[in-house]
């Protein structure tokens, strides 16, 4: 081939590249100007604001800035925003998810608080990219399509204050669902079945559903189901009536059971007997072997089988840690109250009366093991409350020293910080009580089953952006005495009621991953100041960057045992693949690369091999600050400020 025939291919390619290009934005035009039309088509006379946005063919969507219309830096259509506008049309969902070039980009589609009615809505199911739709405060109408169970990528569903009626479809195959308003509807029937445990908005209030309210469902208050008469459940007050057999007619005119059926069910209760009387024999022979075994151990010295209520559950076993009754005695929290007490009420009002013989008697479930030790869970009935158990195994710091470090740590109050309730200490043992906190981890969220898909890049930053204030805060308190977080991890990262998250263990052990401490592990038991550039508050920056690394690229911090997350990043990112770094689900969502980027480069600059080299959490703080306000901006530019706008030019 000469080089005339391959100018001509090449101009040949760029030719249909283009004509391919501007044929989509033809098409993207012209379903954006019949969409418009349709919501504002009886705006004009009912007196809504609609008829008068800007749309025309003559201008482009993305290179002019329609307004309420985003696209991304390749020109596709990714978010339409058109919230407030009392538009009093027709929402067709398919004059835009039938065309492929918006379907298949479009990632944010929201129309909340107009005056719409709805019109093909099972076209939305065509738009398998959107990650959040909001029609909110609309007069919606009829049963919600089943198609809306095809949006896989959906996070966020806001269909509330609408006329919606019927049964709600099965919403559960959406994995990634972490927002679900459906209040002030009138569906009716049984609640579906959602993963509770990814939702972080769930409300379904002032509907006409019926029946109880699914498994997992207690994790919201009442209030996201009030105004449902026919609810029953927790976390409603009324309960459900037990259910009732079915009565059949008799086929035989009445007749008591036959022959067969006595000499079947008869032979059902001998089996069942034989399996209880065996399983009798075998419970009192090993209960005789334990009672053998403590014979000589005081009673309150071990959490052992014939003490735990649930045979289901793992013992606290602390037959060998010496415990005596003498080292029990309880004090109120006040230190001039001490009475040679082992177990201390800190700060939470809701503990105090706890005792060690609470948590003897307590069912405890064994929720893990690590090299430092294990954790329980443990159900106190004489506080109504659940416990989350920490026992410290090998800690060589001295029970005093301990002890004050605990108070050290009392003292220090954040909201986003887990505080001990109460902590026991002997020369044998160490015990911290925390409140038990029933919605996990980061690390769960993250990596467990697929549920990292639940946190979006907003959440994600958000999270990155509070745990560094809180290590700020928590590092400028405690900088005296040199206590750091010691073992910060996703895993240490719990989240509250409110879901929001929450540093545990803090202060506890250096169990560092920074490469600078292997060699001197002894760090965290050393006092005396220093300030931010103390070794141990360096390797908090080293952990956090990992941390951060976790939010950005979905991966655990070690894979298949080997291979370090840090190294791994660091190495492709020289290697100038910055992109392949990141979590697919962020860049299917359409997140700020820059910000990313940006985030990544604080990350890196936390997990440099030389601590000197690290910023301090403070300087963290405000970069990551920095991006958060960012994003917040972006977010309201492409929402809320575009009803602003509207008002403005009115």
């Amino acid at each position: 081939m000469n080089k005339t025939s391959i100018w001509a291919f090449l101009i040949s390619v760029f030719l249909l590249i283009n004509v391919s290009k501007s044929d989509d934005e033809e098409e993207i035009k012209t379903a954006l100007t019949s969409f418009i039309t349709k919501l504002t088509e009886s705006s004009s006379t009912t007196g809504g604001n609609g008829a008068a946005l800007p749309w025309n063919l003559t201008s482009k969507p993305c290179e002019d800035h329609w307004e309420g219309v985003t696209c991304d830096y390749r020109g596709a259509l990714k978010n339409i925003t058109l919230d407030g506008y009392e538009f009093s049309g027709i929402l067709n969902a398919g004059l835009l998810c039938d065309v492929q070039s918006i379907s298949k980009s479009l990632t944010v589609l929201s129309l909340k608080n107009n005056n719409l009615q709805g019109e093909s809505l099972e076209k939305i199911g065509n738009c398998k990219q959107l990650t959040r739709l909001f029609i909110r405060g609309n007069r919606l109408s009829g049963d919600l399509p089943v198609a809306f169970t095809g949006l896989n990528n959906l996070k966020r569903l806001d269909i509330s204050e609408n006329n919606f009626s019927g049964i709600l479809p099965d919403l559960s195959g959406i994995s990634g669902l972490n927002e679900f308003s459906a209040q002030e509807n009138f569906f009716s029937g049984n609640i579906p079945s959602f993963d509770f445990f990814n939702l972080f908005i769930f409300n379904v209030s002032n509907n006409n559903f019926s029946g109880l309210i699914p498994s997992g469902g207690d994790r919201f208050p009442a209030s996201s189901y009030s105004n449902n008469p026919l609810l029953c459940g927790r976390p409603l007050q009324n309960s459900c009536a037990p259910s009732l057999p079915d009565s059949t007619d008799d086929s035989k005119g009445g007749k008591g059971p036959s022959r067969n059926d006595i000499l079947m069910f008869s032979g059902y209760v001998l089996i069942g007997l034989t399996v209880v009387i065996v399983l009798g024999l075998w419970i009192c022979r090993k209960q005789k072997k334990e009672e053998d075994q403590i014979e000589s151990v005081a009673k309150m010295a071990a959490f052992d089988d014939s003490i735990i209520s649930k045979p289901s559950y793992t013992p606290m076993n602390f037959k060998n840690s010496g415990f005596s009754k003498s080292e029990v005695s309880y004090i109120t929290g006040e230190e001039n109250t001490e009475v040679s007490s082992s177990v201390l009420a800190l700060s939470s009002p809701e503990v105090n009366g706890i005792r060690f013989e609470n948590l003897l008697k307590a069912p405890a479930e064994l929720l893990g093991r690590g090299k430092h030790g294990s954790v329980y869970k443990v159900f106190c009935e004489d506080l109504g409350m659940t416990l989350a158990v920490k026992r410290i195994k090998d800690w060589t710091m001295p029970s005093n020293d301990f002890k004050q470090r605990m108070r050290s740590l009392g003292m220090v109050k954040h909201p986003n910080v887990l505080p001990a309730i109460a902590f026991y200490s002997s020369r044998q043992e160490k015990l911290l009580v925390y409140e038990y906190q029933h919605n996990g981890s980061l690390f769960r969220l993250l990596h467990g089953s697929e549920m990292g898909k639940t946190l979006d890049w907003s959440s994600r930053l958000s999270v990155a952006a509070t745990m560094a204030n809180t290590l700020s805060f928590m590092h400028q308190e405690l900088r005296e005495s040199a206590i750091s977080h010691g073992n910060l991890k996703s895993s240490n990262i719990l989240l509250n009621k409110n879901m929001e998250p929450c540093l545990s263990e803090y202060g506890l052990m250096l169990d560092s991953q920074d490469p600078s401490l292997v060699s001197n592990i002894q760090l965290l038991q050393q006092g005396g100041g220093g300030g931010e550039n103390h070794p141990v508050f360096k390797a908090d920056i080293y952990q956090f960057g990992v941390i951060l690394l976790e939010l950005l690229t979905g991966k655990q911090t070690q894979s298949n045992g080997n291979i370090d997350l840090a190294n791994w990043v660091v190495s492709v990112v020289k290697e100038e693949w910055t992109v392949e770094v990141f979590d697919r689900t962020l860049i299917q969502e359409g997140a700020s690369e820059e910000r990313m980027v940006n985030l990544l480069q604080i990350a890196i600059k936390c997990v440099n091999r030389s601590p000197e080299a690290r910023p301090g959490i403070a300087q963290i703080a405000l970069m990551i600050n920095t991006l958060k306000e960012e994003e917040d901006r972006s977010m309201e530019v492409s929402g809320m400020t575009s009803s602003a706008s509207f008002s403005q030019v009115s």
